[in-house]
């Protein structure tokens, strides 16, 4: 598939952002655990949540445009489509892991297996690369069940590192 690979522009792309990180959410849920673990994630998308979640965004971005990278192609209508994105954690936070972070891979189901995700982790090791960082380590949370997103993640060099549990609060 021809994508281009490039920064996130909030005036062009917030909405179809956000519409790529509900994909992500929901795909967390789907096929991963219970019916409840689904609906946890599904209920979370609120007005607020996106409006916190883009903020968010929008600081990260300002710290390094590349931590949030969008792969698009262009659309019938002379525009373009957002396939995927991925979103890497501004080198300030760097010591959360003690390593470069990758908070979210996501590509949307009819571009997967086209090699868009493929540009998409090569451009968050680049900027992995680029940041100073106490473990030279590009470190990410993939849940045990997702086969295929693990199967991504063994084919570009990850290996097992410790384990994140969790506790609800």
């Amino acid at each position: 598939m021809d994508a281009t690979i490039r920064p996130y522009d909030a005036e062009r792309n917030r909405g179809a952002l956000w519409e790529l990180k509900q994909g992500f959410e929901t795909g967390l849920g789907e096929g991963t655990g219970s019916d409840d673990k689904q609906a946890l994630y599904e209920d979370k998308l609120d007005e607020a949540y996106r409006a916190d979640w883009l903020a968010w965004v929008d600081r990260c971005v300002a710290d390094d445009e590349r931590c949030v990278t969008v792969a698009s192609a262009p659309d019938d209508a002379g525009g373009e489509t957002l396939l995927g994105y991925v979103f890497v954690l501004p080198e300030r936070l760097a010591f959360v892991w003690d390593a470069a972070v990758l908070n979210e891979l996501y590509v949307v189901p009819d571009a997967r297996g086209t090699g868009v995700a493929d540009d998409l982790m090569d451009a968050a090791v680049a900027l992995a690369r680029d940041q100073s960082l106490p473990l030279d380590r590009l470190v990410l949370d993939v849940d045990r069940e997702n086969d295929r997103a693990r199967a991504f993640y063994d084919r570009h060099g990850f290996g097992h590192w410790g384990e994140m549990v969790a506790k609800q609060l």
